[in-house]
């Protein structure tokens, strides 16, 4: 039997703590056994409209309407006080029983109920606990908004956008952590590093019903797949990245550089927005820049950027070009081999324009990330001596390029692979060549303990010459293809990590222009993500 039966199961029989309240109320005991129908009768005893009785049939909604009936029963036998109905809300299975059954206590019609005035300070406590839990209930099941941070998505989203994040869509998560300060991440307010959460209760990973699946091309959130450690004074930073450049023993030992090392449940992992380029099963190749998927060449998105190198015949670049052209991520070259990155130097621009438009005058080269419509206007410009799009060559590795093997595959983010997405249920063969592509998925997502003696291969204590795959899992990229940490750089992105669908833009702040933390883009609100 699954969570969502059992869910369903505990719900409909939720009303059978009410047999003896109902009697008290002066209906019959037996109308709370009848399900779905014992629902339409609570709301008649505790004097509510039909639509409340309406509200019981929206999923996750229906969780909040029954917090607040039980409040309404606890009022019908005099409980007033917020520890007497918070009580009634954290110990139903209890509490209404004994309100029942207690000689000591005696319902009152709602007609008959006095209404009780409350202090301002309680007005107020009581309207910020129906707020929290109301937005929880929605943050977590339904609707979160969601900001982008970094530029891995331009320019299809910008950094500054604001957007919605649909947890309908593939169907909400259950909180690994339900005890957490609400409507925070991993990390307290006002606090750098103390965590927002406890894990006293943890749950299992469980996925409600959605309204569709994840398809190809899909722009998704999920928790960042390297997150499950972290080194505190680089959070920015994969934690395993850390460990390949400095060593296992510099990265835990040296506290001034790297502060604490911290382990973090997956719904508490950082927030990554990407998109999804392939699905379970999927074969996936890049060959020079160019997406395959099962033999394919996909679409390469609109608004999607590549790195060129540039170099100018006798002045730099303007301010002008810069923003004509939209162009917001890349390094600048100067003489004496000095380099400067270019999102420093436009966040810098509002305060000194007359010394960063100077600046930029000096540059001789430099490496910026554009469209193919920038890329087709750049190049005709006056002073551009030679443009150039920067590529890796087949057959030559970059180190930090998952699996991390660079004899097996010397891969590097511009020719990738061919590589088999595991899929559950699927069984690929397991040797010392295929080990790194999906140990991590075998050890950290699918929690085996595997060891390596020899030549041999053991799952759990038993040598394994193949797995079998428990979960589905997708290959997610940005959009900025040369400026995006993806899956390129750590692997698969298993289905217990994905958070929603990227939906909608509401709201487009440039951080690059001073209003109130950004000046509002105007003609990039109210749009859909694409």
């Amino acid at each position: 039997m699954d969570l969502m039966t059992i869910m369903i199961i505990l719900i409909l029989l939720f009303p059978y703590l009410l047999f003896w309240v109902f009697k008290d109320a002066g209906r019959p005991s037996w109308q709370a056994l009848v399900p779905v129908y014992n629902y339409y009768v609570w709301t008649q005893v505790i004097g509510k409209k039909w639509w409340w009785f309406a509200l019981m049939l929206v999923p996750f909604i229906n969780v909040f309407m029954i917090m607040l009936m039980i409040v309404e029963t606890a009022k019908g036998y005099k409980k007033y006080s917020l520890g007497e109905q918070a009580l009634a809300v954290i110990f139903p299975i209890v509490y209404l029983p004994y309100l029942g059954l207690s000689a000591k206590e005696q319902y009152i019609q709602p007609k008959d109920q006095v209404r009780v005035k409350k202090s301002v300070t309680r007005e107020w406590v009581d309207a910020i606990i129906f707020a929290v839990v109301a937005a929880s209930i929605i943050r977590i099941f339904m609707v979160e908004a969601y900001t982008i941070p970094t530029s891995s998505m331009e320019k299809s989203l910008l950094v500054g956008d604001f957007l919605f994040v649909s947890k309908l869509s593939y169907g909400p998560k259950l909180p690994n952590t339900p005890i957490a300060f609400p409507f925070v991440h991993h990390t307290l307010p006002l606090t750098k590093n103390t965590k927002s959460y406890l894990e006293w209760i943890k749950w299992p990973y469980y996925r409600f019903p959605g309204f569709t699946t994840i398809k190809h091309n899909d722009v998704v959130v999920f928790n960042y797949p390297d997150g499950d450690t972290v080194s505190l004074n680089h959070q920015d930073n994969s934690y395993y990245s850390l460990l390949r450049h400095y060593g296992r023993n510099e990265v835990w030992t040296n506290k001034q550089e790297f502060g604490d090392i911290v382990a973090r449940p997956v719904d508490k992992r950082e927030n990554y927005i990407k998109r999804c380029i392939a699905l379970p099963g999927d074969k996936l190749e890049v060959r020079d820049q160019v997406v395959y998927v099962n033999d394919k060449a996909i679409e390469t998105p609109l608004n999607s950027q590549f790195m060129y190198d540039i170099k100018f015949s006798d002045y730099g670049i303007s301010m002008k070009t810069l923003n004509k052209y939209n162009i917001t991520d890349g390094v600048l070259y100067f003489p004496e081999n000095r380099m400067e990155y270019l999102d420093p130097i436009l966040k810098e621009y509002k305060n000194n324009p007359d010394n960063i438009r100077q600046l930029l005058t000096q540059c001789t080269m430099a490496s910026l990330s554009l469209t193919t419509k920038a890329y087709a206007e750049v190049k005709n410009l006056p002073n551009v001596a030679s443009i150039t799009k920067e590529m890796y060559p087949k057959n030559s590795y970059q180190e930090d390029i998952f699996p991390y093997d660079t004899l097996n595959y010397p891969w590097n983010r511009d020719n990738y692979g061919p590589i088999i997405l595991p899929k559950e249920g699927a069984t690929v063969p397991l040797n010392l060549k295929t080990l790194p592509l999906y140990r991590r998925v075998i050890e950290a997502y699918e929690l085996n303990k595997l060891d390596v003696k020899g030549d041999k291969i053991y799952v759990n204590g038993k040598e394994a010459t193949t797995y079998t795959f428990k979960m589905d899992y997708y290959w997610m990229m940005g959009d900025n293809r040369h400026n995006s940490a993806d899956s390129r750089f750590w692997g698969f992105v298993p289905i217990d990590h994905v958070v929603g669908k990227a939906v909608f833009v509401w709201l487009s702040l440039d951080p690059n222009q001073s209003l109130f933390g950004g000046k509002i883009r105007w003609n990039k609100l109210f749009r859909l993500v694409q």
